[in-house]
């Protein structure tokens, strides 16, 4: 994690940890930069991360502010950290339906951009958002960038598994999405009927050096799943 990140993530910490209201002013530039003994880029740089991330907003001659105009349940769309991390205070729980290592699928090969040899983990769980279906998830992982997976870690987090046991650097997702009808097959596993709208999510995440490794499908229960964007700038 670079200088700015790590700066940008305790910023963060502090909001939360003193449960910080919309419009409550941070200290200035200046004072950051004395605090974290660093350059004045450094701190701009995280700044406009925890901006781009819907943290804060910053008003030119006015200061620093925080903004927490989210809705408790709400999923957010741009999120590239695991839906998890939006829904901390909930509790959510998996039952892992499949984990193997497997040969990809042209799928599979287009958006990780690997070749039919390189091996990957398939990953594939039913998630529960306080015991109530929430979406069934499919993901593949390059195997050269997490190479161990088991039922204990799969069951939980697996993205704090990246970030804090393997120490990758995540850095970027494309997400694209679309409402569709529930197969058969995914009405049964979300306990809805088939043809029932769903909304069907998908995400190919990189590396902060620009490499995919994980490909993930996502399937929401309409009943279940709410979800937002934050937009950052209107000019």
């Amino acid at each position: 994690m670079l200088k700015y990140q790590r700066i940008a993530e305790d910023i963060e910490h502090y909001i939360v940890h003193n449960r910080l209201k919309q419009g409550d002013k941070l200290p200035v530039l200046e004072e950051l930069r004395r605090k974290y003994e660093v350059s004045k880029s450094t701190i701009t740089k995280a700044l406009e991360l925890l901006e781009m991330k819907g943290i804060i907003y910053q008003v030119r001659g006015s200061g620093i502010f925080v903004r927490r105009h989210k809705r408790k349940g709400y999923i957010n769309l741009d999120e590239n950290q695991g839906f998890r991390s939006g829904l901390d205070e909930f509790q959510l729980t998996s039952e892992v339906l499949k984990l193997e290592v497997m040969n990809p699928s042209e799928e599979v090969m287009t958006n990780l951009s690997i070749s039919a040899e390189e091996e990957v983990y398939y990953v594939k769980r039913l998630r529960f958002i306080h015991g109530q279906r929430l979406c069934i998830e499919e993901s593949y992982y390059k195997k050269s960038v997490v190479p161990f997976l088991n039922e204990q870690i799969v069951s939980e987090s697996i993205f704090n598994y990246l970030k804090e046991g393997l120490k990758l650097e995540i850095g970027f997702s494309d997400n694209f999405f679309h409402i569709g009808k529930l197969t058969k097959t995914e009405a049964n596993l979300l306990a809805l009927r088939t043809g029932d709208p769903g909304m069907y999510y998908e995400s190919v995440y990189h590396l902060t050096n620009g490499e995919a490794f994980d490909y993930s499908k996502l399937v929401y229960n309409f009943q279940e799943a709410q979800f937002y964007l934050q937009i950052n700038s209107l000019s």
